[in-house]
């Protein structure tokens, strides 16, 4: 006589998910306790999957997880909101074995996760909520319009320089770089007796133009979402720190999110990925480039901050001063930068204004 399945009959019991997640399908594998269940396709559906589970193991624990990438955070709420306790990760943190890099597979990916879901190695990336999520999607924006906009300018010049154009003295190379008015009026009025150079030249400058209006226009999107109340009042204490302004106090707002779930100061840093590489055997250590993991703007807008800083701030100039006589100045801003975020961690959990350190 079979046994009759009731909503209880896993009580008390786990079972973990490992999602290889695609575009048009997800590869799942489930595991129990005690034994691995399958590894099955799916349509790419957070509901189907919450279906099945309840379905075949009616009362059981729910545990899932996937790999941070194209995808963002909608089907992790999703889950959650199901019934089904979801993590996402940092792929580089899972946990991986040499034939399992040699033979990588979608099925492979989906049991490697679901096992070390199992046996809790792995350590959970921070699920921002839809909002803070947005506004991060318009700081990205305007990372990317920036560096497009540098590209078409250096397109330009390489443009100049393969033809044998020079560029006047009257306009130097400060002005070409930032692309005054001058300079671009240069471009426009620029004698070129070939038809389609004139076309590219002219060309460029209206692509040029049209950025740096987008520019102007997410500039002013900035500065209205500062002015939102879930970061007035951040955007205000951020301010007061020298060095940092609109860009670099909102992006730090929106990448970093709530400053405190962060408990140490060398977690903050990794996050940001203001951390060296590190090789270490017996008696030899080798410290080399920083790390690639971390928010690439962020970092970036945290460097130049502190270049900034240590004009301003007497303590971080005799600091600075001190670490350039040892190394490479280069190498001496990023310590300054920790040093920088450090200050930045205490002004926000503790809502003071920064106050400038005075050499004694």
């Amino acid at each position: 006589m079979r046994n009759e399945i009731t909503n209880n009959s896993f009580k008390d019991q786990s079972f973990y998910v490992g999602i290889d997640y695609h575009k048009k399908s997800w590869k799942v594998t489930i595991l129990g306790e005690q034994y691995e269940h399958k590894t099955m396709s799916q349509d790419p559906s957070a509901n189907i999957l919450a279906r099945y589970l309840k379905k075949n193991f009616p009362g059981a624990t729910y545990k899932a997880v996937y790999e941070a990438g194209f995808s963002g955070f909608t089907s992790c709420r999703e889950l959650n909101q199901l019934g089904i306790d979801c993590i996402v990760i940092h792929p580089a943190d899972v946990p991986t074995n040499q034939k399992e890099r040699l033979q990588k597979t979608d099925k492979a990916d989906s049991r490697k996760l679901a096992r070390a879901l199992k046996n809790k190695e792995l350590e959970a990336i921070d699920v921002p909520d839809p909002e803070l999520e947005a506004d991060r999607a318009l700081v990205r924006q305007r990372f990317r319009l920036v560096k497009d906009i540098s590209r078409t300018k250096n397109r330009v010049k390489s443009l100049l320089l393969q033809f044998g154009i020079p560029i006047p003295d009257h306009i130097s190379c400060a002005q070409s770089r930032h692309w005054s008015k001058a300079y671009t009026n240069w471009l426009k009025e620029l004698p070129v007796e070939m038809n389609s150079l004139r076309q590219v030249i002219d060309n460029y400058v209206r692509i040029a133009e049209s950025q740096r209006k987008e520019l102007l226009l997410v500039n002013r999107q900035f500065r209205q979402l500062s002015m939102m109340h879930g970061y007035q009042s951040d955007y205000t204490l951020l301010l007061s720190v020298p060095g940092i302004g609109i860009m670099t106090a909102m992006t730090f707002l929106t990448q970093v999110g709530n400053i405190n779930r962060f408990e140490r100061l060398d977690d903050l840093c990794n996050y940001i990925g203001l951390v060296p590489t590190m090789y270490g055997s017996g008696d030899k250590m080798v410290t080399g480039k920083m790390i690639h993991r971390g928010r690439k703007e962020l970092k970036i807008m945290l460097i130049e901050a502190s270049w900034e800083a240590i004009r301003k701030d007497p303590a971080l100039m005799l600091k600075f001063n001190e670490l350039s006589k040892t190394m490479h100045k280069n190498k001496a801003i990023i310590r300054i930068a920790r040093k920088l975020l450090a200050r930045i961690r205490f002004v926000l959990q503790n809502q003071q204004q920064y106050e400038l350190s005075v050499v004694k």
